[in-house]
């Protein structure tokens, strides 16, 4: 800085202070001539103020972007209805819409309309809609099977307990007699085990007809030996059961009491062996649901069992034991009675379709049911458990019994075979194709179960050796199916009843 120059003293400037309102302020500001300058701004376009005509409405502002949000999902809606394949052929439409639950016409519609209303149904629902409901039906039949091979258990009264604890006590003897039995066979030569054989495959190769009758004006359904193997009883589809002398074929009485088809007459264990005469010595059933009780002195049933109505019984057995009879119902189910107090202690379901036939082990402590669906299962009689599935029948089973072994099993069904189970291995051992129509009855020999005999629709008795399951001897005779058939308590006699209302009578020469 030269010496010349003047020094320059900044001046500090004072803050102004305004008391008083900023709005009065203003207002006077704007008096004094502000509104001039304000009208000059909003003409240059400086400031915008807007008037009540220009405020937008909040609500018709949403209406409209709705609006336009819904004419966008129209449009985007047709295009995707542009873009899927539907069939031209009308059925097959048909059958897409039946698919989706859809009705498959509506009045007055024509083909294309009803591919234009499948298309925008696939819009709406996706193009999976289809194999989506597909995966739906399959999943449910998944869990129908899974359904209908549950086991379901009633809860028992203490009758019921009190009968399995008679039941095991009962079984226990026998199983360990078996046991011993069957230990004893394994010490037996093998020369002579087969020398023994080829002698009953001889006789059983040997079989002939002695005997034929007229058993009824109406097909004979059942027929089965007496304990003694002196008597034979059929039934018959005109409601009447018939016992006949053993071989000579001769009427000895008619049961008369069933108002329906009679569909089984069995003989009580110790019948015409230590049982009274006068006692239930007989049971039958009939498809009107009805079961009697019958004695041998009488042509009138002693007892009814009721309980059934209105459903078929068709089959009945009796336990080893004589004090319950077992009953198959059309309701899925079977039951058990105790005779000695006239109960029934048991309603034991399982089945989804009509249990058809039940046998019991020589022990007694098992029971085998066959059914409808299928399927059979063996059940342990001293715990209700189902300790075997019989899965492997294509149709109906309508036979079942158990070997004098006790743990082997037949079964024959109406897909024409027969089945040979081990509980032991827990499957099938055996099938026999041994048909050409429907297996009506299976039954092993009595006491050592070396051959097996099944009857069939095709007018036929067979009878297979066992194990091996090889034919040993076709029993041909009958004009009409065998509806049933049954072998003599000492094997000396097998009898077949058919649906040409004749009996027969087989013995080897």
């Amino acid at each position: 800085m030269s010496d010349d120059e003047e020094e320059v003293i900044p001046t500090k400037r004072e803050k102004l202070i305004h008391y008083g309102s900023l709005a009065e302020r203003t207002q006077q500001r704007l008096e004094d001539g502000g509104s001039a300058n304000m009208d000059s701004a909003i003409k240059a376009g400086n400031i915008n103020i807007s008037s009540d005509a220009d405020i937008m409405d909040l609500e018709s502002h949403n209406e409209s972007v709705a609006s336009q949000n819904l004419l966008l999902e129209e449009f985007e809606r047709r295009r995707k209805a542009r873009l899927i394949t539907v069939s031209t052929d009308d059925a097959e439409v048909k059958a897409k819409l039946r698919e989706l639950q859809e009705p498959i016409c509506l009045f007055g519609e024509r083909p294309g309309d009803r591919r234009m209303r499948l298309r925008e149904l696939l819009v709406d629902k996706g193009e999976d809609a289809i194999k989506q409901r597909q995966q739906e039906e399959v999943q449910k039949r998944i869990q129908e099977k899974k359904e209908q091979q549950t086991t379901w258990y009633h809860e028992g009264a203490d009758v019921l307990k009190q009968a399995r604890l008679w039941l095991a006590a009962y079984s226990l003897p026998r199983a360990q007699k078996r046991l011993d039995e069957a230990r004893a066979k394994l010490e037996i030569p093998e020369s002579q085990k087969n020398a023994r054989m080829q002698d009953l495959h001889k006789n059983v190769q040997a079989l002939s007809n002695i005997g034929s009758q007229i058993g009824d004006t109406r097909p004979i359904s059942f027929c089965q030996f007496s304990p003694n193997g002196k008597m034979l009883a059929t039934a018959s589809w005109s409601g009447l059961c018939k016992l006949w002398s053993v071989p000579d074929c001769e009427p000895i009485r008619t049961l008369r009491g069933h108002n329906s088809q009679v569909g089984a007459i069995v003989f009580h264990p110790e019948a015409t062996i230590s049982l009274d005469a006068s006692g239930p010595c007989m049971a039958s059933c009939g498809n009107d649901g009805s079961v009697k009780l019958w004695s041998l002195e009488s042509e009138e049933p002693i007892a009814d069992i009721e309980g059934h109505e209105p459903y078929r019984v068709s089959r009945l057995a009796y336990h080893p034991s004589g004090r319950f009879l077992a009953t198959c119902c059309f309701d899925s189910s079977w039951r058990l009675w105790d005779l000695e107090i006239g109960e029934e202690i048991l309603h034991q379901e399982g089945h989804s379709k009509a249990v058809y036939d039940v046998a019991f082990q020589a022990d007694g402590a098992l029971a085998v049911t066959g059914g409808l669906d299928a399927y059979g299962r063996i059940w342990d009689l001293r715990t209700g458990c189902c300790i075997m599935f019989l899965e492997g029948h294509l149709k109906s089973i309508l036979a079942v019994d158990f070997s004098p072994n006790g743990y082997q099993v037949a079964t024959g069904s109406e897909d024409n075979s027969a089945k040979i189970w081990d509980i032991r291995q827990r499957r099938c051992i055996y099938t026999i194709p041994a048909h050409r129509s429907l297996v009506s009855r299976v039954k092993f020999q009595n006491g050592s179960g070396d051959y097996l005999v099944t009857s069939s629709y095709d007018n036929t008795a067979k009878v297979w050796s066992h194990p091996g399951c090889s034919p040993l001897q076709t029993l041909a005779g009958h004009e009409g199916k065998v509806m049933c058939m049954d072998i003599s308590p000492e094997n000396k006699y097998l009898a077949t009843a058919s649906f040409d209302r004749t009996f027969k009578l087989w013995t080897p020469e």
